[in-house]
């Protein structure tokens, strides 16, 4: 069996490829960018900005192949891929990330972003670049910050209004301890599953909700398998995009420029679809006969989980979570 360090030198011997007279390569280097959202999503969006920036950067030097749909494993499955070197690229929710890098669940707080235009001061600036230099800790490379959106919930059995609707409901969470606890506090049965799970539940109605951004809601046609919709806001989730130390480690630095070039691309592209599905996905999904409870009291929220900040601030750095708050 090959080891972690020779399979790196394996890569990046692969990397080595012999040149024609004039310094063209024999053939364009493949990556798989892998993802689990279906390939008509933000993710798609920001997927084909990067393939399409780091090919005309390379001059047709890096070919991506885009794996959406899941087609490579759940979020966790393909970070484990990263770190072997079994996958090259991905865009992924910050959930499962937690589990190797626990800082980033700082970003996982509730109600603790303000808005969009917060979040992106926070994630393009000092905080967002600290947070993607720990990823190397894993054998991961975290190239930018692109999005998910602002997460609300979704439920079969009744509108929820107040942490007292809640009660008892069975809700699918990502595998992540801030999100679970959060529930918890709201009186919910947290489910943490793979969003390869989800839907199937949803369907046999072993889980009765799920919380996600817009445009997860939008492109899954969330409205075939769930009546209520309450614009809770209560997370922001970015999407990071994050490479392969094993591969990173075979590219120039000249290489590795264009890679975060491209990984830029794939943010923005990202931004721009949320944005635009986010003007249109609400009255999407009310159209297709979901009731929206738009305005929740946000004051008996955050009091319910004021035990998740009381019980994890300190464990996930409060003096972050501070930083975070204050930044304009």
């Amino acid at each position: 069996m090959m080891t972690h360090s020779l399979k790196k030198t394996a890569i990046s011997m692969a990397f080595a490829l012999p040149l024609l007279p004039g310094g063209m390569a024999l053939a364009a280097q493949e990556m798989n960018l892998a993802f689990t959202p279906p390939l008509n999503s933000h993710y798609g969006d920001a997927g084909r900005a990067f393939a399409e920036e780091i090919e005309r950067l390379s001059d047709g030097e890096f070919k991506i192949t885009l794996q959406p749909a899941s087609a490579m494993g759940g979020e966790r499955d393909v970070l484990e891929g990263l770190q072997i070197g079994s996958v090259e690229l991905t865009l992924t929710s910050t959930g499962p990330i937690g589990n190797f890098i626990p800082s980033i669940y700082a970003l996982d707080f509730p109600f603790l972003f303000r808005d969009y235009e917060h979040a992106h001061a926070v994630l393009d600036g000092e905080i967002g670049q600290e947070l993607l230099a720990e990823f190397e800790s894993e054998g991961l490379i975290g190239l930018a910050w692109a999005e998910n959106g602002f997460r609300h919930l979704t439920n079969s059995l009744r509108p929820v209004e107040t942490p007292d609707d809640l009660r008892g409901m069975k809700i699918r969470t990502m595998e992540n301890r801030v999100h679970l606890e959060t529930f918890r506090e709201l009186g919910a049965a947290p489910a943490p599953l793979s969003w390869t799970e989800v839907i199937t539940a949803l369907q046999q109605g072993t889980i009765d909700g799920q919380e996600n951004p817009t445009p997860i809601l939008t492109v899954n046609s969330i409205w075939e398998i769930q009546d209520h919709l309450t614009l809770t806001g209560h997370v922001y989730s970015p999407t990071a995009v994050v490479m392969s130390q094993i591969y990173w480690d075979g590219l120039t630095e000249e290489q590795q420029g264009w890679f975060r070039e491209a990984a830029q691309a794939a943010a923005q592209a990202s931004r721009e679809s949320v944005a635009r599905i986010e003007a249109e996905g609400v009255e999407l999904l009310r159209g297709n006969g979901m009731q929206v409870v738009d305005e929740i009291d946000y004051e008996q929220f955050r009091n319910a989980v004021q035990p998740v900040y009381d019980r994890f601030a300190s464990e996930f750095n409060g003096d972050l979570l501070e930083r975070i708050r204050n930044t304009q």
